[in-house]
């Protein structure tokens, strides 16, 4: 946890491009340039784009599964950020349990600490019948819902969510609303890509958004996204 005054999150002039090399050279694709923001503890912002337009790649440079090719991304000292998205990289031939305890363990839990809330995780997956099931049984959305799950019990100080509320059901859908709700009120930093024009308004500080590779506009979420749509 962050104990003196440096942002959770603080990036400076961040560019990310991808290379390709084939037989006719190498292509240059532009995915963010230059990107600068700070993300206060207890901030939630939302990042609101059409898709191409660079927003996981800002998830996954904050979770510290990128480097940005140029400029730097720093977090707070300590902290730790947890990406939920519906690629989730669970082993198929592990059960959902066995998976539930590795990526536990990933999130920084103590193998026991994930074992004594196993039966809290899958009730509010909503999976406890396939608790002992093969992943490789699951279906994306079952997968994405563990995976919440499991991150909801790890109590990351940075939370990274990549379109999370659109998994499951309805009723789970309500349950991880409300788990995002919760999140939010407390001193947690969340970033929060997301299409959902009403869940980015009704959950969200400030608004980033983005278009090509740019920063459209970044500022308070319905200045943004008014902004955006006109855009």
């Amino acid at each position: 946890m962050n104990t003196n005054n440096q942002p959770p999150i603080d990036f400076r002039d961040v560019s990310v491009v991808y290379e390709r090399k084939s037989l006719w050279g190498t292509k240059i694709t532009p995915i963010l340039n230059n990107i600068t923001l700070q993300l206060h503890q207890g901030e939630t912002l939302g990042v609101i784009g059409r898709n191409g337009a660079g927003k996981s790649t800002l998830l996954k440079l904050i979770a510290q599964v990128l480097r940005p090719s140029s400029g730097t991304v720093t977090l707070a000292e300590g902290a730790r950020a947890t990406l939920l998205s519906y690629q989730l990289g669970f082993t198929p031939h592990m059960t959902g349990e066995e998976n539930a305890v590795y990526s536990g363990m990933l999130f920084g839990m103590q193998r026991a600490q994930v074992e004594s809330c196993m039966d809290e995780i899958f009730a509010f997956a909503g999976l406890e019948k396939q608790r002992n099931d093969l992943v490789s049984t699951y279906s994306a959305g079952m997968k994405a819902r563990l995976g919440f799950s499991v991150a909801l019990w790890a109590d990351p100080d940075i939370i990274l969510i990549d379109e999370a509320l659109g998994v499951g059901d309805h009723e789970f859908r309500l349950r991880s609303s409300e788990a995002i709700r919760t999140w939010i009120k407390t001193d947690k930093t969340v970033v929060f890509v997301s299409h959902d024009e009403h869940s980015v308004r009704a959950l969200c500080d400030k608004v980033l958004a983005r278009e090509n590779g740019e920063a459209v506009f970044q500022g308070p979420t319905d200045e943004a996204i008014d902004l955006y749509l006109s855009y």
